[in-house]
């Protein structure tokens, strides 16, 4: 054999194996470099002013299980609201998700869940409490609220600020934001995220964080 055909030899048989390196590390760069975007993005969020949108005044309903629940429950209290019924064709279901998605980062804290439904006819505490069983709601953790369509209608209007109406001429069926609510221990809105928003629960946790740490009294979120 050719003494210089050896090193060739050696070359070609080291090709493989490199191109096997390559093919593994790739995927793991790749993996490093986005968690260490995701870290970088939550960061720079926690960093932000966390605004005020005025409060919310007070109210009571009654909720999945028929007992009365409102301001008065939600009294020192982060919490994170949402409107939506168990009927709803739309959007509803993906709210709903998102909101249950957030009771694992939120389990060592106290922040509270509320869900308004805007068909209150229909929405019967016994109706919203198997809408929370599918949800898999934690009872101590998310609260489904019914009661006057006036009362909660006006809360979305004039306390929230959010688009509500009866219908839809298209569909009859009740017309409401997307929006998720976040709302701090003094009753203070302090943001609004849109649940169809790819990066709208990224947001939501890191101003939940923020305001945990401006007003402490439970653990933070991991």
């Amino acid at each position: 054999m050719n003494a210089s055909s050896v090193p060739l030899q050696r070359e070609m048989s080291r090709g493989p194996l490199v191109w096997k390196v390559t093919l593994v590390l790739i995927p793991l760069v790749t993996l490093a470099l986005l968690l260490w975007l995701r870290h970088v993005e939550v960061n720079v969020l926690r960093q932000r002013t966390v605004s005020s949108y005025g409060s919310v005044p007070s109210f009571e309903l009654v909720n999945q299980n028929g007992q009365p629940f409102g301001s008065a429950q939600l009294l020192g209290k982060i919490w994170i609201a949402d409107f939506i019924f168990t009927t709803c064709p739309g959007p509803c279901p993906m709210i709903s998700s998102r909101m249950s998605e957030l009771q694992t980062p939120l389990e060592k804290t106290d922040v509270h869940l509320v869900s308004f439904t805007v068909d209150p006819d229909k929405d019967t505490p016994e109706v919203l409490r198997g809408y929370a069983e599918k949800l898999l709601a934690q009872p101590s953790r998310w609260d489904f609220l019914t009661g006057p369509k006036s009362t909660i209608y006006n809360l979305s209007r004039n306390s929230f600020k959010l688009a509500v109406s009866d219908s839809s001429a298209e569909t009859g069926t009740p017309v409401h934001s997307t929006r998720m609510i976040l709302v701090d221990r003094h009753g203070d809105i302090r943001g609004y995220y849109d649940a169809t928003e790819a990066d709208a629960m990224t947001k939501l946790l890191a101003d939940t964080n923020h305001v945990l740490r401006e007003q402490p009294n439970g653990k933070m979120i991991r």
